[in-house]
């Protein structure tokens, strides 16, 4: 059995200490990362690839053409197919999407759709049928998915609730603790998540919170093991 380290981050920008982002990164040994707010605006190709440079990892897609969502792995991860995709967008509203990435571990399949949805309640819902279609008509079905990002949302929303009719919370299936993420300053919501093709195992589910944590950004990042079959 083949063991998946995703990493769930929210960076905000790097507004905060970009140093330490990279250090809960590195840290943290992923095989995958999922960020959301990552640089989209002037020379973000450049500082997405430092990111990943001084993270040890590589670029899988995603940065602007994904609405700030960017998909990072170890060189350990072969990519087969990656889509980077946005979703409609309101007046008023940040454009929001998703970067999406079909790839294997030690010949294992698995996908993972990089979400960072809407503030408004009901582009946050519509988005999230949107994503669906994406990742059906992306990700081949052979390959389960991981749908992993900062929702904007809380637990038992019809957001929630939306996400998990086609995967399986990864916190409440094998987190310890209150799974709290947001903020740093004033932890009180778990809206950064994971939800889990119910095909592959959460083998276990952390909330990272070391002092590079509370100076990196405004959330803490979710580490979350999958068990992946071949």
């Amino acid at each position: 059995m083949t063991t998946l380290r995703l990493l769930v981050y929210n960076i905000r920008s790097l507004r905060d200490d970009a140093d330490a982002v990279m250090r809960v990164i590195k840290s943290a040994e992923p095989n995958v990362v999922a960020i959301q707010e990552a640089p989209r605006f002037l020379r973000w190709r450049a500082t997405a690839a430092g990111i990943a440079r001084r993270s040890g990892l590589v670029v899988v897609g995603g940065g602007r053409p994904a609405a700030a969502n960017l998909l990072l792995c170890g060189l350990e991860v072969e990519v087969e197919h990656q889509a980077d995709v946005l979703f409609s967008k309101d007046r008023k509203l940040h454009q929001r999407g998703s970067a999406i990435a079909a790839m294997r571990l030690s010949g294992a399949p698995f996908a993972v759709a990089g979400i960072h949805l809407d503030l408004a309640a009901e582009p946050r819902l519509r988005h999230v049928r949107e994503l669906h279609q994406a990742i059906d008509r992306e990700v081949p079905p052979d390959f389960p998915i991981i749908v992993a990002g900062d929702t904007n949302d809380d637990p038992g929303s019809r957001v929630w609730q939306a996400l998990q009719t086609r995967g399986v919370d990864a916190w409440a299936s094998a987190g310890t603790g209150d799974g709290i993420t947001s903020s740093v300053a004033v932890p009180r919501r778990r809206i950064d998540a994971a939800f889990v093709d119910p095909r592959l195992t959460v083998s276990g589910v952390s909330v990272l919170n070391t002092p590079d944590v509370r100076i990196a950004s405004d959330h803490r990042p979710l580490l979350i093991e999958i068990s992946l079959s071949q």
